[in-house]
């Protein structure tokens, strides 16, 4: 019976397996056998019993593993005497020298690199998708908004570049901790490595290079959890950027601005009871679901605070926060991906948006070039100030009430202020910030 909604409604195949109970199982076999093989390597144990620990390790199956669970109740010695068993006489050298959470966290380190592949790929198709909107709108002016208010102008170009760039940054993120967060460890029972002696120091290195994943320094019996808690609190970094990207499409898809829209099928019911509704869903699941994920910082962060050398308390948090925070990131990375490459711009809203004050917004521009012209900066904020306030409460264009002004008008003609208050004469260098973010974040989406 289905309980968690990852089960049945959030989430990629791909993700999902990496973190899956059958991929878990095999990663810990996995381990198994790149130890035997490390330790025949290095003189500790007979190469024949690594050769048939590694030929036989994977008849090994999870059913078994579990009867043998439910009878000593110790997931990983179950595990252990299940490939024990189908290695015949080798079978005496499986798990030699090992904790337990050699083998668990070493297994958790595949699957964490599993996981972050899919994640940087997923990553880079957002960004290219970003790149491409960006590269089509760079020259699509729009009213820009602080504190909620209409200012001057910007770019619907600009705006997808600066997504991109926040999400090329995860990529350097991703890149920079796959090393630290991607590890595996042999150091026994509380990190001395005592049972293995001075062989300790060549056995982890192997099997670890025979896994392609990096050994730790030191470490008790357990990986250091701050590397964990590196990489949820990327997942929650990146659900944030996804996040904010969805607030302002949710934004922008209001009636009353209606600049955007996601993409809507021919079939698709937005209400149940207003047949006329088209809401943005998909948004609103990535804003969601960015909640979840980030609520998983604090147990992460408190799984490195453990007794000594080590306790259990981190164990039972991990086997849900893992999953569910690298399932759920995942799942809002691509449904984003999907949001942005159907995202419906509209145009004539835009417009009319950007027309929406008469020119009010465009202030900054008049006061700018009155203070080039030789009025005092201050002077100049001042006198258009008043003109913005009295175009607002008269509901007449700046223009007008701008050339009314004997201090304005001496020093611009009518036809200079309405190109000062025209936007498309107002965009800096938007469309160069564009085409150098596209120039420099281009091969990170490749």
């Amino acid at each position: 019976m289905a309980i968690h909604p990852i089960d049945y409604r959030y989430g990629t195949p791909e993700m999902k397996a990496v973190w899956g109970e059958d991929n878990r199982f095999r990663c810990i076999v996995a381990a198994e056998v790149a130890l035997a093989q490390a330790e025949a390597a290095c003189g500790v144990i007979p190469v024949d019993a690594a050769e048939t620990i590694a030929r036989c390790a994977g008849k090994a199956t999870l059913a078994r593993a579990r009867e043998i669970e439910a009878e000593i109740n110790h997931d990983m010695m179950a595990i252990v005497r299940a490939v024990t068993e189908v290695c015949g006489d080798a079978g005496r050298w499986v798990h030699f020298g090992a904790t337990s959470n050699d083998i668990l966290d070493t297994a958790t380190g595949l699957q964490m690199k599993a996981a972050m592949d899919l994640i940087e790929a997923k990553l880079q198709r957002l960004l290219a998708v970003l790149l491409r909107r960006s590269e089509e709108t760079k020259h699509l002016v729009c009213v820009a908004r602080t504190h909620g208010q209409h200012g001057v102008p910007t770019t619907y170009g600009l705006r997808f570049a600066i997504w991109a760039s926040e999400v090329g940054r995860h990529i350097e993120r991703l890149r920079q901790m796959r090393p630290r967060v991607a590890v595996g460890q042999l150091t026994g029972a509380v990190g001395t490595q005592a049972a293995l002696g001075a062989k300790g120091l060549e056995v982890q290195p192997a099997m670890m290079a025979n896994l392609g994943l990096a050994p730790v320094d030191v470490s008790n019996q357990i990986v250091a959890r701050d590397r964990y808690a590196e990489y949820i609190m990327f997942l929650a970094n990146m659900a944030t950027t996804l996040d904010k990207i969805g607030v302002e499409i949710r934004s922008l898809q209001r009636t009353e601005i209606a600049e955007v829209e996601e993409a809507f099928g021919k079939n698709q019911v937005g209400s149940s009871t207003m047949p006329h509704k088209r809401n943005p869903i998909k948004s609103e699941q990535v804003c969601g679901l960015a909640r979840i994920v980030r609520a998983a910082i604090e147990p992460a962060l408190q799984n490195n605070t453990l007794w000594d050398e080590r306790d259990l308390t981190n164990s039972s948090c991990e086997r849900v926060i893992f999953p569910e925070a690298s399932v759920l990131a995942d799942h809002i990375l691509a449904l984003m991906a999907k949001v942005l490459e159907g995202l419906t711009i509209r145009g004539e809203n835009v417009r009319k948006n950007l027309d929406f004050l008469h020119g009010v917004n465009l202030a900054e521009s008049v006061m700018i070039e009155l203070t080039k012209r030789g009025m005092g900066r201050q002077e100049a904020h001042e006198a258009v100030r008043v003109a913005s306030m009295a175009a607002l409460a008269e509901g007449r264009p700046i223009a007008g009430v701008l050339e009314e002004n004997p201090a304005v008008a001496a020093v611009l003609t009518g036809t200079e202020i309405a190109g000062l208050l025209d936007p498309e004469n107002y965009i800096g260098t938007a469309v160069e910030q564009v085409e150098r973010a596209i120039a420099n974040l281009a091969p990170l989406a490749a």
